[in-house]
Parts: C-alpha cells; structure tokens; sequence
C-alpha cells in the first residue's frame, strides 16, 4: 500500500506540473502573439496595441507593459505601482534584450521568464514574461503572480479539503506558493526531492517524521527551471474500506472451496451469480459504471466482492471525472492552436502566395520571350497549386463550414473531400431533419469522424466507406463504417493504446467529453463500424459541461 499512495502521488505531481507548465506556454504565446500583432499592423500605436490586445493579456494579472531599450516605461495597462517599480530596477530583473550576449549583434526575439520578485506597493510576488519587438524597438512585458497561477491551476488536482502539503519553488529554492497547514509553511534549504526536481528529476522520496512516514513526490517545471513538491502522511490516504480490500483474498479463497464442495447444491447462489457480476465487471471495463450497481444476489460473499467492485468503480470513476478535465483542457488547448494556426496561414501565409501569383500575372506583360512565358505559366501553376494546398490544410485545422452552414454540410464536405484525395470512396448519408446542437458538441462530432476517416484511409485498406448522421426526436447519431480488413477488438478500452488504436483512444476521449456513447464493432476481414450516440439531452440541455471541457 505506501508504494501505490507513492506511485499515485508520483502521477499526481507530474500531472499537476505539466499543467502549470502548460500554463506558462499560454502565457508565453499571448505576449508572443501580441508583439506578432505589433508586427502585423505597424500603423498602430503602442496604447492601441495594448486595447486591442485584452483578450491575448487577460491571464497578466499584473498587467501588460511596453518598455524601451534603457527600461523606462512607455505604456502599460494596469498596475502602475508595479511598473513603475519595475521601470526603475531593470538591472535587477532579468528582462529580454535585444542583443544576443554571445555576438552582441543578433537579435533575439524568444521570451524571457524574469525572476521572481516582491512588488513593495502590494506585497506579492510577480514573475514577467518579455521579449523583444523589433517592429517597435520596444521590449513587450507581461506579469503576473506565480501564486495565483498555482492556486488556480492545481485546484482541479489537489481539493482544498486534501491532507497534501504543496510546496512550489523557484531555481533558488523560494517558495512561491504553498497549501497545507500552516506550521509546515517553511521549507528547509536540503528537503527531500528539490534538489532532484531542480535539476530535472521527477520521482517519490520516503521520509520518517513525528507523526509517521511521509512521501514526497517531486517533479521539475522545465520552462522557468521550478520545483513541484507535495508532501503527506501515506496512512491517512488508506481508507477502511481499501484496507478490506486487502483482507479479501484471504476470505474469498477458503469460502470458494467450500463453495466447491457444496456447489451441487449452490449453484443458483454462487454461479449464476458469479456470471452477472462478470458481465457486468466487463461492462464496467468498458466505461458504464452504473452497471455494476444493480444488485445480482448470490451468496454474502459474492455480495461482499460487488461492494468492493462498486467502491473501486466509485474511486475509479472519480479519478477519470479528474483524468477527463485534465484531457478537455489539452483538447481545448489543441482547438485554439489549431485555430491560431489556421488564422496565421490565412491572413498571412496564403494572402503572400496570391500576391506572388499576381506578381507573376504582371510579369507576363514584360517577358518577351515564349520560354519566359513557360516558365512564368508554370510558376504561376505552382502557385495555384500551393494555395489550394494551403487552403485544404487551412479547412482541416479549422472547419469553417461548421462554423458557418452547420454539421451537416460540414461532414458532407468532409466526405467529399477525403474521397477526392485518396483511392477511398466515401458516401454520405443524412436521416432525418437536421437539428443543431452545441458548437462544443458540434465540432466535437467532426473531430471524431475526421479522426474516423482518416483511420479507415491510413489503415483499413478499404474500398468503400460510409458517413452517416442521423437525427430522431431525442437522440442524436453518428456512424463510420467501411468494408476493409478489420482488427480484433481489445478486451477493454485500455488495451487501445498498447495495440496501437491511438486514434480510437483519442474518438473514445472525445465522446466521453461530450457525454456520448461509443460501441465500435470489428473483426479480422469483416470492416469495422464506428458508431456514436448522443442523447438530445446531453447535445442541448448539457452543454454546458461539454462546454467547460472542450
């Protein structure tokens, strides 16, 4: 039992660290995407920079600044006190520059984390993002407070309510946020596991205090080189019940040979029994939790082993509920660099490729030679080619036609579409009136038969496959089928990863996010069929929590 709390708490850190170490990629990329827009729209002043920037600085609780090359302020948002402090010490803070140190003559243009350091106007510690914007001449800075960022991030990870001492430290071993009891606040220059975390090192530590053993689990914040430490008590983790558990192998194995000896005349108490609570054990493997609290009787032993079962599908369903918002947020993340992504080749890289294809047009009228327009025809060809191209790869990132005429012509589109570029024919079908859901819900349906298709091009060496969506009075559903050369389906939804069914692995997510079913049927040289079925109750009324994970 103390090594899996320790292998849980391990998970538990490294979980909690990437999160915070996501966060800070957030962060980075908004004041890197402010300069980027700086870079864009040179008419633009400074001031308005920073008012059409509110919605890329709003995790800046310190607010956002302009500084130039010396350190004096130009323009900041918020927080005067602070950047008026900060404008006189900039030789304390380490803050982008734009002059490489090793050639003195290049510019760098990668964000600076600052190090922490104590606003004396309101007492909290800031850490600044900044970098350098050569379109300005100026030095881009955000701040914000580690602490808040911490409280926020690891709330999901660690409830309030919880035993587990955090410890969140700095390169020079500060602590810059902490939850727990209050007299363990400190926290010693040679703890356990932060010098391993500071030089990159995640892993438990065991140590003997007052009042027991502790584990300590430790994982290091790579980005601004911090420290994630959690600290508790091992005993106080194992509940009763768990503690049962163990016990009850010892009490299961003499009641099933007395069992045998008796089974004549047991049958009906023990094994008609056993075979319902396996059923629904295999059920439970599959996701559906509410099965396995329906009764199935037998004898008190087999009633005793689905109490235990309904308390791990309890304890199980509560870690994958955590699990889950923790993929709804890589997800959500996933959708708006795709996005990003998709704007900055459409505002930027494909309106380059046009206007060198016009270029090319103009230049037809100077050439005078038949083997200049040749190869001015072809260049033109090229580009053509280059931005449809771009505009296809723009489409799959960011699916305007369900953004603007729906689901449905969205997924015929997507259809159409695959067939034309691979050796697939992809029909599409529609059943019934058509119904809008969600927009979470909706493009959440499109990732899955995006996903979908591409499996049945990559892998299922079909000829022929199947798009449907169907909508009923209260449900609706969505379909993917082909006539390839199928696969053994896995015992239980883990086994999807270690054969290799990633892109399953990723649908199920999806549909779970979203509240869906999923039932995919499959063998060896008999296709495979993809289905999805979401209630109109959880499409419509319960959007709001698909909404909270996508």
């Amino acid at each position: 039992m103390r090594d899996l709390v320790g292998e849980r708490d391990e998970r538990a850190v490294q979980s909690a660290a990437a999160a915070l170490e996501s966060e800070l990629h957030h962060r980075l990329a908004a004041i890197s995407s402010m300069v980027a827009y700086a870079g864009a729209t040179r008419d633009l002043t400074i001031g308005k920079i920073l008012t059409a920037s509110t919605d890329l600085t709003s995790d800046f609780d310190g607010g956002v600044a302009f500084l130039d090359l010396d350190g004096r302020l130009i323009a900041n948002t918020s927080h005067d006190g602070l950047w008026d402090w900060v404008a006189q010490n900039p030789r304390n803070l380490r803050i982008a520059s734009p002059l490489d140190a090793s050639t003195a003559l290049s510019t760098s243009l990668d964000p600076v984390f600052s190090n922490p350091f104590m606003d004396p106007n309101s007492n909290h510690t800031f850490v600044i993002i900044s970098i350098y914007s050569p379109s300005l001449d100026a030095i881009a800075a955000g701040a914000f407070s580690p602490e808040a960022l911490a409280a926020q991030t690891l709330s999901a990870s660690y409830p309030a309510d919880s035993e587990v001492m955090i410890y969140l430290v700095d390169s020079s071993r500060r602590v810059l946020f902490f939850s727990g009891a209050p007299e363990a606040q400190s926290l010693s220059a040679d703890h356990p596991g932060v010098a391993e975390a500071l030089h990159g090192e995640s892993g438990t530590r065991y140590v003997q205090v007052d009042d027991g053993e502790h584990v300590i689990a430790y994982s290091p914040i790579p980005s601004t080189g911090w420290a994630l430490i959690t600290e508790e008590a091992w005993q106080a983790v194992i509940s009763p019940s768990l503690q049962i558990t163990q016990m009850a192998p010892l009490v299961l194995v003499p009641a099933f040979i007395l069992a045998l000896v008796a089974l004549w005349f047991g049958a009906k108490q023990i094994v008609q029994p056993l075979q319902q609570l396996e059923a629904k054990s295999a059920a439970l493997a599959w996701g559906d939790f509410d099965a396995i609290k329906t009764s199935v009787g037998g004898i008190s032993e087999v009633r005793h082993l689905q109490i235990e079962l309904k308390e791990m599908a309890r304890k199980v369903q509560a870690a994958q509920e955590g699990l889950h918002d923790y993929i709804g947020a890589i997800t959500s993340a996933q959708e708006e660099e795709r996005l990003r992504l998709a704007r900055e080749l459409h505002d930027d890289t494909i309106q380059a490729v046009i206007a060198l294809k016009q270029r090319v047009q103009l230049a037809h009228k100077s050439v005078k030679t038949e083997n200049g327009h040749q190869a001015l025809r072809e260049l033109e060809t090229l580009a053509e080619q280059t931005i449809e191209n771009l505009r296809r790869l723009t489409r799959a990132l960011r699916p305007i036609y369900l953004e603007d005429l729906g689901l449905v012509t969205a997924l015929e589109m997507l259809a159409r579409e695959t067939s034309q570029n691979h050796p697939v024919y992809i029909g599409f079908r529609k059943l019934g009136d058509e119904q809008r859901l969600s927009r979470e819900v909706e493009l959440a349906l499109y990732r899955i038969a995006q996903e979908a298709l591409s499996n049945v091009v990559r892998h299922s060496q079909a000829q022929r496959a199947e798009l449907l969506i169907s909508f009923k009075e209260k449900e609706t559903k969505l379909e993917v089928s082909d006539n390839g050369k199928g696969f053994d389906m896995p015992m239980s939804p883990t086994d999807f990863a270690p054969s290799g069914h990633f892109g399953l692995l990723g649908i199920r997510e999806r549909a779970d996010l979203i509240g869906a079913r999923l039932e995919i049927e499959s063998a060896l040289g008999k296709g495979t069929r993809l289905r999805l079925v979401l209630s109109r109750r959880t499409g419509s009324v319960e959007s709001e929590t698909a909404r909270g994970r996508l």
